[in-house]
């Protein structure tokens, strides 16, 4: 959590450094590939800090207190911090593969990207097996099933990444909805479900409740959010590879097979599972919401100590 604070906002500043020509007017201090450059180290880090390291945080606190086991290995959480600490700065060139910027910065940022592989899934590693000895509980905790997958998306989306980084497969992926699918895969994959997991076992506790109101609703929850997410990144990455191959296609005279409007044409199936996938997430949420407001309001789930006090 202090990683997460503290990076946003040496992130933030530097990226809009600026001089001040009066009090409605700046000028940015960067330009050109040096400004791509900052923007990207910034862009990138935001990802990199305030959607993996302080959700990081949740998952090593609630997955150990959901599971009541201890994390599996103290050693790897504490190397899979500083490894993605010192790693992440230098990645953010991946998303400037075969632009501006000097050849050198993307081929480091590739390298940086692929060597970030090993902290994640430490990290992705530790948190699942420290389930060990307690598998059982999958079956009957929705919350827990929504930390554990939570994990499989991260270690999923922390793989295709550093893939994607790569300059022959950024080569068909980029400006595609191959990104799309790829950043949805973390951020509704991981970021959402280990927020989700985290706030179902915060709200009982906050108001002094003995649990949440409905367990079959949160199983329900999980498993439409589940579906939704899986057709919509499963949709995403189909349209990506089919834009990227469609848009690289020549004839034998040298000239595009297909105009950019066809490729759009030919994603339309795809952009339907996607509104499809995200309907069913939203669905989820609401059923969330939904969950937490009877939760609260409920006086039968009152826990005895509290009824006490009020006595």
């Amino acid at each position: 959590y202090a990683a997460f604070i503290i990076a946003v906002a040496v992130l933030h500043i530097v990226n809009n450094l600026s001089i001040p020509t009066s009090l409605t007017h700046s000028y940015p201090v960067f330009s050109g590939a040096t400004d791509a450059m900052t923007q990207w180290w910034y862009g990138h880090n935001a990802v990199g800090f305030f959607l993996t390291a302080a959700f990081l945080g949740m998952m090593y606190y609630f997955v150990p207190k959901r599971a009541n086991r201890p994390v599996y290995s103290y050693r790897l959480s504490v190397v899979h911090f500083w490894a993605l600490i010192s790693i992440y700065m230098w990645a953010g060139p991946h998303h400037l593969q075969y632009t501006a910027l000097p050849d050198w910065a993307q081929s480091l940022g590739m390298v940086f990207s692929l060597v970030l592989l090993a902290p994640s899934w430490g990290g992705m590693i530790n948190g699942i097996m420290t389930l060990s000895g307690a598998w059982d509980k999958l079956r009957s905790d929705p919350i827990l099933k929504f930390l554990i997958v939570s994990l499989s998306f991260y270690g999923m989306s922390t793989f295709e990444g550093p893939m994607m980084s790569i300059k022959t497969v950024n080569a068909l992926s980029h400006y595609t909805d191959w990104t799309v699918g790829h950043v949805h895969s973390g951020s509704l994959g991981w970021v959402a479900f280990i927020t989700i997991g985290s706030v179902y076992m915060l709200v009982p506790e906050l108001f002094n409740k003995k649990r949440m109101y409905s367990e079959s609703l949160i199983n329900s929850h999980f498993w439409i959010a589940t579906i939704g997410v899986v057709l919509y990144i499963a949709s995403m990455w189909i349209a990506g590879v089919m834009q990227g191959l469609m848009w690289r296609d020549m004839g034998d005279d040298g000239t595009l097979t297909y105009t950019f409007i066809e490729s759009i044409k030919a994603s339309y199936p795809y952009y339907v599972v996607r509104v499809l996938g995200g309907l069913m997430f939203l669905v989820g949420m609401l059923m969330m919401a939904y969950n937490v407001i009877k939760t609260i309001g409920s006086s039968e789930l009152d826990n005895e100590a509290s009824n006490k006090e009020a006595a």
